[in-house]
């Protein structure tokens, strides 16, 4: 076939178009890689050139309200080696061995280890300046110094579960720790040096120095004085009532700050490999969810008064018993309370009175009102691993349920959504949110970089409602099931709780969660404290709530109030005294005295008082109960040692009991 002219030039001209477009493609790959992939390549170039040291900055220190570390960074200089550079092996490891107090074989071994980075333990783990500049004037080739920090708690086991732990690689794994990891942490510096292909340093090459950033401190709203008080407390019911588990809180209503959390079982952050994962692993003050008893009758009480279906005046009669769908629920007391009021319904924590008050409100109103206390669903408080806890679906409310609901069986709850409630009704029925983190402060000047502002999160009910309930929660003590919980001067207000736990399906009849809310002063709360013990075992006695719990949030809150400088007052309701109560005694001033002469005072009281030692020092610094508290004869006293006295203020150095 004949080739035409005009083909050939077709032919030519497509060609020519081939070409230039192969051309151009190459042009514009190769100004792809020159400016928009140069940044990428040349860091992957760099990065295959040059080596890197990780320097650790301090991670930042977690302290109390008024600044004392709780959990601090202790740092020292650390050797490490890049073995590819370290071109005498033998050598370099008889004279480091020597340096580090460690084998030879053992520090050999390591030298030779086919990695790219080696840290000589134990010996080469926070050294002496001493060691330090012996092998600097050793100018080994591939040893480094650099700084390694270890987790410090001055107070050992204090607040473990709120603090948290950290990993081998100085990572937050729970607590506030993990939940400021970021903060805390702060950023890894560097030595960069470049390297030929065997990852040797290159002759006469010199280092690039990158600082690390140290993290900030977090400084809680927890109070040293009050957490010791709470953990101190925690020991002794411990030690009295061999129980599973116990939780104490203790909370500022007007802000939601915790001033206190506290656990048992607890662990020592710094050893903490050495316990149970779900000792370190579930703080149980926000993560446990159980049946609270009559604690949750507040919920009711508060509705039913907001809503005006009762005054606390109206009479009630309790046979015994409150016949519920075709079921009889019983009274704790046996025959019941007879004819009283429903201000006595709340001091006897009458079942069948609740249970009433229930009917009234109906379902709709009242699961309203325990929504609005914020059951249900988690407080947002700024810890991780918080429950939610579990209520019955609308749906699924028949009467049974409501009335079982009324005094707190069939729904569960967290510690912290409990004491959140109670604050409600201390705050004047305005809920807020909890929270610890009182501010993130810069680790080397202190400055504060952001502050925690109190958030109210809603109205749940009246001012005055909220007063109506304080002052029969007072009466609660005063008169009624918590009046173990009286603590002279200060006008506890509280409740009571005894749940029984189910077990494979039923209730048991020996297992008990008991428990005591409880805010003081009760015209003008300053403090709300809270305790769960899970399963006492008393010796002898009976398991309620008022027994058990009642004493040790009355022992808090007066040793709180008074560590917080508030005064007592007049004008509370005089405890009611019943047959069996003990007698009492006023304590006598043991500030200022020596030990010998502060024991002899104890001795010469008519109250047979008993003393407990807290602390170093020659002279009483501070006391509990305070002087002229009224106390149950017998009753121990603490005191504490320090120099000289120091006030309404536990004295810092003294040790924690």
């Amino acid at each position: 076939m004949r080739v035409t002219r005009g083909a050939m030039r077709r032919r030519f001209a497509i060609l020519l178009l081939g070409l230039l477009t192969a051309i151009g493609g190459l042009v514009g790959r190769l100004a792809f890689i020159q400016v928009v992939q140069a940044p990428r390549l040349q860091e992957k170039a760099n990065a295959q050139l040059n080596r890197s040291i990780p320097v650790q900055g301090v991670r930042g220190s977690i302290l109390d309200a008024q600044g004392q570390p709780l959990a601090y960074t202790a740092t020292a200089p650390t050797v490490m080696a890049i073995p590819v550079q370290v071109q005498d092996k033998a050598s370099a490891a008889k004279e480091l061995s020597r340096i580090l107090n460690m084998p030879e074989q053992k520090v050999l071994g390591q030298l030779q280890k086919r990695t790219m980075a080696v840290y000589f333990n134990p010996g080469g783990r926070r050294i002496t300046e001493h060691q330090v500049q012996a092998i600097r004037a050793l100018n080994l080739a591939g040893i480094y110094i650099t700084e390694d920090g270890k987790r410090a708690y001055p107070y050992g086991d204090l607040a473990a579960q709120v603090l948290g732990i950290t990993g081998s690689d100085n990572q937050g794994l729970t607590g506030i720790e993990k939940q400021y990891d970021t903060q805390l942490a702060g950023q890894k510096g560097y030595i960069t040096f470049p390297t030929n292909a065997k990852g040797q340093k290159l002759a006469g090459a010199g280092e690039t120095y990158v600082p690390p950033t140290n993290g900030d401190d977090v400084q809680l709203t927890i109070n040293l004085a009050i957490q010791q008080i709470v953990e101190r407390e925690i020991e002794q019911a411990v030690a009295t009532y061999n129980p599973d588990k116990v939780t104490a809180i203790v909370e500022n209503p007007k802000t939601g700050a915790i001033l206190a959390m506290a656990n048992y079982p607890s662990f020592n952050p710094a050893n903490w490999k050495a316990y149970p994962a779900s000792t370190w692993n579930q703080n149980l003050a926000i993560w446990q969810t159980f049946e609270p008893g009559s604690t949750f009758k507040i919920v009711t009480l508060s509705a039913a008064l907001q809503e005006k279906k009762v005054n606390l005046a109206d009479k009630f009669y309790d046979p015994g018993y409150y016949e519920v769908a075709g079921h009889k629920i019983k009274c704790w007391k046996a025959g019941g309370h007879g004819s009283q009021s429903y201000l006595n319904v709340v001091e006897n924590s009458c079942n069948p009175g609740f249970i009433s008050l229930g009917e009234k409100l109906g379902k709709d109103a009242l699961f309203s009102y325990i929504k609005k206390f914020g059951f249900g669903r988690k407080t947002g408080i700024d810890l991780p691993g918080e429950g939610n806890g579990i209520l019955f679906p609308l749906s699924k409310v028949g009467p049974l349920e409501l009335a079982t609901t009324a005094f707190g069986q069939g729904v569960s709850v967290t510690p912290i959504q409990q004491v959140m409630a109670m604050g409600t009704i201390a705050n004047g029925g305005l809920l807020m949110k909890p929270y610890v983190v009182a501010a993130l402060r810069n680790h080397t000047t202190g400055a504060i970089l952001s502050q925690t502002k109190p958030t109210v999160v809603r109205r749940v009910i009246s001012e005055q409602t909220a007063a109506e309930v304080r002052s029969a929660l007072e009466s609660v003590v005063a008169n009624g099931s918590g009046h173990n919980a009286y603590f002279d001067g200060y006008r506890v207000a509280g409740k009571t709780g005894t749940a029984q736990v189910v077990e494979n399906g039923h209730y048991s009849g020996s297992h008990y969660i008991v428990s005591f809310m409880g805010m003081a002063p009760a015209n003008n709360p300053q403090l709300v404290a809270y305790i769960a013990i899970d399963h006492p075992r008393p010796k002898a006695g009976v398991i309620f709530g008022g027994v058990i719990a009642a004493p040790i949030v009355g022992r808090i809150l007066g040793d709180a109030l008074q560590v917080e400088g508030i005064p007592k007052q007049q004008g509370g309701l005089p405890r009611k005294y019943r047959y069996g109560d003990p007698v009492m005694a006023s304590v006598p001033n043991f500030v200022g005295l020596t030990l010998n002469e502060a024991r002899q005072l104890a001795l010469q009281n008519s109250g047979q008082l008993k003393t407990q030692v807290i602390g170093q020092g020659n002279t009483i610094v501070w006391q509990a109960p305070s002087f002229g508290t009224n106390v149950q004869e017998g009753s121990t006293i603490r005191l504490y040692l320090g120099d000289k006295p120091s006030g309404n203020s536990i004295d810092k150095s003294s040790q924690k009991q």
